[in-house]
């Protein structure tokens, strides 16, 4: 069944167009001519039709069924060409095989209606698994993208998209296998790839201090370097502790034989050479080695010194140095007061030799600065090893991002792939539930199109349409094999002549319609007679009198009957039409039912050349003036006499007289007898003069008498011309006296 039908951007539809939803069995829809009416007719029958691109029909379940759409094209399709294809029939077939075909029919049936239900639930599960995905999109957008993309922005080139991001989420959630490192390792990496191309770093020089600890720790120092003791002048040097005085001194004395330390003559061989032996050789030795490694301390001290001043001016200003140059600074500042210190206490040392001193050990602090160095060579070691291998490295990285990122919300990720695992799986066995079912209705429609084949017939579509263009009084023409091709009709007059060309409209039209009907209950395929089908009929009697139009609409409402109770292969109907007496005729089911949930009702409607839509739903939205005049025939307490001629000359004329173009001599004479005849007449001239001139007094007095009489007759003459059901339609509707829109 179709669902539902959109129309938009073709004849009198905007690109806004209209909706028709809610579609049901049984659907009438009312419109004026050129409303657009046959274009949604033309639209259906041809629906890929590259001129309704923008228009759509939605089938329930999404499977299309076949459609027979009545209306002017369908005409000129199947009677403009001089021989009319004939339809296929169940034929002569026993009873037996149509009870089987019809079971099989029945079974073809349920298998649809499961099928379709098995594609609701899914359909139901893929919309539960696309929601589901987008939310999961959204949040891991929000939570993963979002919070990460100034840091790791490189590692999400070529997934900046929300689709393209969840599918490499869910990618990598299955396949990384990366360790997991720390944001600040990341970080820290993604500063050197992800930067500026990374250039090597040269090594940064390790310092050479082993030397200057084997200075500081000198045995020297502790020694007090003191003159021999067992001369005669050490005695009272020692007493005195004038050691390093009298030393000092020594480098003043002059051949003049004057003391530098009294400035009297009292420096003789004798006493220079007592000095001599008191700073013997090995008292000068250990004042050279005070001397010789106090110079080199110094100088290597001071070299080493030069050399991490400037290792620390010139890491400064490298943007991408690895040298932690704030502990190194530190560690820098603490060796030089050492350094300061040393020299210090090595120059009381060479001042007085006497004295034992204890160097500051620099070893820590030494250590400390080479194991900064030491550190910064690793990452300088680690940088140009990235740099050396820069495409790799930058790809580990980017795996080693997308790791933690899905370790940071494994939980999320991993709640959803279950969740669409578990989905995944039911989807799977709905699918192979209805493609069993498919297959299932495949291997069966095939079976009742074998055996459809074997027992139709076109003969009695074409002795049906004959039967009941008979019956209304079509006698000059029918239709007739053609005597050349099989399978072929044609319409022939009476003398044998073909009668197409020369058919009235009315006639066109009715037997037009009489063969779509036909047309609805097989097909000029004897295959797919029994394939279920929808039915378009679009103004099928513009042209006919009011004696068809009530055939017409009693054909129709047969089929409208079948349908509501599930009876053959018509499933659904859509009739369009101008004619309010055709749609009330069509529409009306009995005076009991007003509302039906298998009906729905709209009217189109065209404003500055633009159609649009009304729904009403059950409820039928046509009354006409002329139902207002049955209504008003009911009343007739609150009506004077002339009303109510004026109601019942509106009445015939607008059924009889303009619809059927009967005249009043018709009328008078669909009575049987002269009697009967002469009451029609008077009623006709009663109602007539009603409404053209004033009664006097003697005619007020006797109008009570006469008003059942005549209403009688009126009625009569619904009877006589074969529309009692029309009256009595009509008759009941006023009665329950229906709201409906003009």
């Amino acid at each position: 069944m179709l669902n539902s039908i959109t129309i938009k951007d073709i004849a009198t539809y905007d690109s806004t167009g209209i909706k028709m939803e809610n579609l049901k069995k049984i659907n009438f829809i009312y419109g004026a001519n050129g409303c657009g009416k046959t274009t949604l007719s033309k639209f259906i029958y041809d629906s890929s039709n590259p001129i309704y691109a923008t228009c759509n029909l939605e089938w329930k379940g999404g499977l299309p069924v076949n459609v027979l759409v009545y209306n002017k094209d369908f005409r000129d399709r199947n009677f403009g060409k001089g021989k009319i294809d004939g339809v296929f029939t169940l034929g002569e077939a026993t009873k037996e095989e149509i009870e089987k075909i019809e079971k099989m029919q029945k079974d073809l049936a349920e298998l649809k209606t499961k099928g379709i239900e098995k594609k609701a639930s899914l359909d139901k599960q893929e919309l539960t698994m696309l929601q589901e995905e987008n939310e999961f999109k959204e949040v891991v957008w929000v939570d993963v993208y979002k919070e990460n993309e100034i840091d790791f922005k490189e590692a999400f080139r070529g997934f900046l998209k929300k689709d393209t991001f969840k599918d490499k989420i869910l990618y990598e959630y299955e396949n990384n296998k990366e360790p997991l490192l720390t944001f600040e390792e990341l970080k820290e990496k993604a500063q050197t790839i992800f930067g500026s191309t990374p250039t090597t770093i040269a090594n940064i020089t390790s310092i050479v201090f082993k030397d200057l600890l084997e200075m500081e720790n000198d045995k020297i120092w502790k020694r007090k370097i003191v003159g021999k003791s067992d001369g005669a002048i050490a005695g009272l040097i020692q007493k005195l502790n004038l050691n390093d005085w009298v030393n000092e001194g020594r480098d003043y004395i002059t051949e003049d034989e004057i003391c530098p330390f009294c400035q009297q003559k009292t420096i003789n061989e004798n006493f220079k050479k007592q000095l001599e032996d008191y700073f013997d050789e090995t008292f000068t030795r250990d004042i050279e080695r005070v001397k010789y490694v106090s110079i080199e301390y110094n100088r290597n001290s001071q070299n080493l010194q030069n050399l991490l001043e400037q290792m620390e001016t010139q890491e400064k200003e490298k943007p991408d140095s690895k040298l932690n140059i704030e502990s190194f600074s530190a560690s820098l500042k603490t060796l030089l007061n050492q350094f300061a210190i040393n020299k210090e206490l090595l120059s009381n040392k060479a001042k007085e030799p006497s004295r034992s001193i204890d160097l500051t050990s620099t070893k820590e602090q030494l250590e400390a600065i080479q194991k900064i160095i030491d550190d910064a060579n690793i990452e300088i070691k680690a940088h140009n090893a990235i740099v050396n291998d820069y495409t790799n490295q930058r790809n580990n990285l980017i795996n080693s991002i997308w790791k933690y990122l899905i370790e940071g919300h494994h939980g999320t990720i991993d709640a959803f792939v279950k969740k669409q695992q578990g989905l995944s799986k039911g989807i799977e066995v709905i699918q192979k539930q209805h493609k069993e079912l498919r297959e299932k209705y495949s291997e069966l429609n095939k079976k009742i199109k074998e055996a459809n084949k074997n027992i139709t017939s076109v003969q009695p579509s074409v002795d049906e349409i004959n039967r009941i263009l008979k019956s209304y009084g079509f006698l000059n023409f029918e239709i007739v094999p053609s005597p050349t091709e099989p399978n072929q009709y044609q319409i022939l007059r009476q003398d044998g002549t073909t009668a197409e060309s020369t058919l009235s409209e009315g006639e066109a039209t009715f037997i037009t319609f009489l063969y779509y009907l036909q047309l609805a209950k097989g097909s000029t395929q004897e295959d797919n007679i029994t394939e279920e089908r929808i039915l378009i009929v679009d103004d099928p009697i513009s042209s006919l009198d009011s004696n068809v139009l009530f055939v017409v609409s009693s054909l129709i409402k047969e089929i409208i009957k079948s349908i509501k109770n599930n009876l053959g292969s018509i499933k659904q109907m859509i009739l369009l039409t101008h004619n309010v007496y055709f749609h009330k005729e069509v529409s009306f089911v009995d005076g009991r039912t007003p509302k039906n949930g298998n009906t729905n009702f709209w009217i189109i409607r065209k404003n500055n050349n633009l159609s649009s839509l009304q729904s009403y739903q059950m409820e039928n939205p046509i009354q006409s003036s002329y139902e207002l005049l049955w209504r008003e025939l009911k009343n007739t307490q609150q009506n004077s006499g002339i009303t109510i001629q004026n109601t019942m000359r509106r009445i015939i004329e607008n059924y009889f007289k303009i619809l059927g173009k009967y005249a009043d001599d018709d009328l008078i004479k669909s009575f049987d007898n002269h009697q009967e005849q002469e009451i029609c007449r008077s009623l006709v001239c009663w109602i007539n003069d009603g409404s053209h001139g004033l009664p006097d007094d003697l005619y007020i007095e006797q109008q009570e008498a006469m008003l059942e009489k005549y209403l009688e007759v009126f009625k009569q003459i619904f009877v006589k011309m074969g529309h009692e059901e029309h009256y009595k339609m009509m008759y009941r509707e006023s009665e329950e006296g229906l709201a409906i829109v003009a």
